[in-house]
């Protein structure tokens, strides 16, 4: 299963920290679970969660500016997935996370692939 969304998930610097900035960590989760949840429209689901998944996920900065992968950890990405069936969770014992950068300058995205261990 491959995931595409035209857009880039904030850096966890952006809230970690900063209190002040909860509401604002709120309302773009938010924005995160609705933007999944059509991109999930697009694809096949699994009929049951998975039980065990390699979720890889790839980013297309369009810079090469250098970014930290603990910075993109995928929390607005997992959570959905959890949520609407598609993984079982999203803990260590269900998920092995591949993380990766690319550079796209005309078209930044953030591609998901979902692959049953």
């Amino acid at each position: 299963m491959k995931i595409v969304i035209n857009d880039i998930p904030p850096s966890n610097n952006q809230y970690m920290g900063n209190s002040h900035n909860f509401n604002d960590y709120r309302r773009e989760k938010e924005r995160w679970y609705w933007l999944m949840l059509a991109a999930l429209r697009k694809v096949k689901k699994p009929a049951e969660p998975i039980e065990k998944a390699t979720v890889k996920i790839t980013y297309y900065f369009k810079d090469r500016r250098r970014r930290d992968p603990d910075n993109y950890s995928g929390k607005m990405l997992l959570d959905p997935l959890v949520k609407e069936g598609v993984l079982k969770d999203d803990n260590f014992m269900v998920v092995r996370l591949v993380l990766s950068a690319k550079y796209d300058k005309t078209n930044p995205r953030t591609e998901i692939e979902i692959l049953e261990d």
